[in-house]
Formats: C-alpha cells, structure tokens, sequence
C-alpha cells in the first residue's frame, strides 16, 4: 500500500519517532459497532483530507509513559471533535504503531477504544478537522474503496481489525487486559513506487 499524503522518505539516520495518541471513539453498546472519524483539513501538508480517528502527538506538559499518552488521547478528542472523554484510565489499549523507519516524519502512536458518552454530540473544530462522521468498520472501508472518503495505511489495518467484531461490547470486553505488541511497517521501493508492507508479507526484512 502507498504512503501517507504528504510523507517523505529519509536518506539518512533515522528520525526519532514522536509520542502520540489515538482514540478510536466507539458507539453501539451490545447492539453494533459504529466509530467516530475524523477528516483533516485538505490545506494540511501531511495526511491532508484524509479520514481518521481523532488524535496527535503528545504534548511536553503531558509527560511521559502510559499517562501521558491517555491524557493526550482524552485532549485531542475534545480538540478535533469536541467529546469529553471522562476518565483518561478507563480507555482501553488497541494497538501501536511505529512509521517505518524511511520515512523522515515519525510517530509512535498509541491507539486506545473508547465508548462515547451517551450524550456525545461531535463536531469538527473546522481548522484541523472539518468534517467527520460514524462509520462502522466495513462501511468506511466500502466508502474509501468508492473513492467517497480517503483512509491511510493505518486506518485501514485497524478497520480490518476492527470489522471483525459485531458489538462495541465485545470489542471492548476482546481488548481488555490484552498486551498490545508494537507494529511498524517497512518501506518498499522508493519514489512513486514506495509502498507499505507489515512483518510477514513479501518484502518485509
């Protein structure tokens, strides 16, 4: 798969990877599955007019380790979508993901689950996010594949993932206490013909 909008590929030492957070925003209880995402403002160099799930780099007031990573995740959901997340503890660890190492701007993102509060009522902050919109996993993917929306790499992977269960309970109650093992893909190829592949697909080293 290709790169993100606005990637570039790094000749040199790698680049240290930034913390960041990422909520994946849920809806449905035990009755479906449908997650909140987020579109970044077209005039953004990077990642620009892709759809995603709200999120950013931590902050330096926000410190270091698992705490920060929640607090960030709880602000950067009430900036791009403006829910208030409760209680930074009660999200659940998903996944982490590392930007390959060729690439010259990096992130080590943490992805949590979180149910939205019943009284939720997102919308864009319309300088970083102007649009978003409840999907379930498989209508996302569906949308992107008819060019209605665009989705990167990583939240493609994770749709996939996230596809597989029918509920917001059982997703939340699957990923409980569950040891999340980073992912970082590697790049293929380069210039235009640079794509993305995971450990154990043809080309991963």
């Amino acid at each position: 798969m290709s790169l993100e909008p606005g990637a570039e590929l790094n000749a040199g030492e790698p680049v240290t990877p930034r913390q960041a957070a990422t909520v994946i925003v849920l809806r449905g209880g035990s009755d479906g599955l449908e997650i909140l995402l987020v579109k970044r403002n077209p005039a953004q160099r990077f990642m620009g007019g892709a759809w995603v799930f709200p999120g950013g780099a931590v902050d330096a007031g926000e410190g270091t380790g698992d705490a920060a990573h929640r607090a960030a995740g709880v602000r950067e959901v009430q900036e791009e979508a403006a829910i208030a997340l409760p209680d930074p503890a009660a999200l659940v660890r998903f996944s982490r993901w590392i930007t390959p190492a060729m690439v010259a701007i990096r992130f080590d993102t943490h992805f949590f689950l979180a149910a939205a509060p019943d009284d939720a009522d997102p919308k864009p902050d319309g300088g970083e996010t102007v649009d978003l919109g409840w999907f379930t996993p498989q209508g996302a993917l569906a949308a992107h594949a008819r060019d209605e929306i665009l989705l990167v790499f990583p939240t493609i992977k994770t749709l996939e993932q996230l596809a597989e269960f029918s509920t917001a309970d059982e997703l939340l109650e699957w990923a409980g206490g569950r040891v999340v093992e980073p992912v970082e893909p590697q790049v293929v190829g380069d210039g235009p013909a640079a794509r993305l592949v995971l450990p154990g697909e043809p080309g991963y080293k």
